[in-house]
């Protein structure tokens, strides 16, 4: 695995390579964030933006939400994946939100996770954006990009990943890391695809050497 050093000599490239990486879910508020990362759940961001102008539009805050009618919002999420669980989920969330927290989102990881549709990613995200809480949130690209730079095991469940990076990151760069892995798996380490030809982290990525070795 990659030392401390030889991670942040990889993250500082990615932060030359994506000096703009940040939250690319469209939002206006803590609430309206929340909302859109359980939409993002196996769903693309863009796919997200897409659905999010007219539910927000209906129902901005967790008042209007929380009473807004269960089939009305199936019909404004619905080219989401899973958008009846997730119409559900937001609904209920609303709910609990004005049962519990008097209508705001809380800052901690604890009550977040307690929401309807909220797991720890999903947390993460929003105290790393909405209150600046130190967090990385691990997702598919950062998942990815961690274990194909050898950041950390191979076989290293999403918990542990998340560990490794918070014991070789400064915690004051959580959230700027978290972001530009995400750009970085996204836009470059693709699933599918990636640019190994031309990856400035080609020369420390053996599963990259790899790949080009077999091509």
């Amino acid at each position: 695995m990659l030392s401390k050093e030889k991670t942040m000599e990889a993250i500082e490239i990615m932060y030359d390579m994506f000096p703009d990486a940040a939250c690319e879910l469209t939002h206006k508020s803590p609430f309206q964030l929340l909302i859109a990362v359980i939409l993002s759940a196996q769903a693309t961001d863009v796919s997200v933006n897409k659905a999010t102008p007219a539910l927000f539009a209906a129902y901005p805050t967790p008042e209007e939400l929380a009473t807004a009618p269960l089939e009305d919002i199936i019909q404004k999420i619905k080219t989401i994946g899973l958008y009846r669980n997730k119409a559900k989920n937001i609904k209920a969330c609303a709910v609990q939100l004005l049962d519990q927290f008097d209508g705001k989102v809380p800052e901690s990881r604890e009550e977040l996770v307690s929401l309807p549709g909220v797991g720890r990613k999903t947390a993460n995200v929003v105290m790393g954006d909405a209150f600046g809480e130190p967090a990385i949130a691990v997702d598919t690209h950062v998942e990815r990009v961690s274990k194909r730079l050898r950041i950390c095991k191979l076989d290293a469940n999403v918990m542990e990943v998340e560990r490794t990076l918070m014991r070789k990151i400064p915690k004051e760069l959580w959230v700027k890391t978290h972001h530009t892995m995400i750009f970085f798996g996204r836009y470059h380490c693709l699933a599918r695809n990636p640019k190994c030809d031309s990856c400035p982290l080609l020369y420390m990525c053996q599963e990259g050497k790899t790949r080009m070795n077999t091509k």
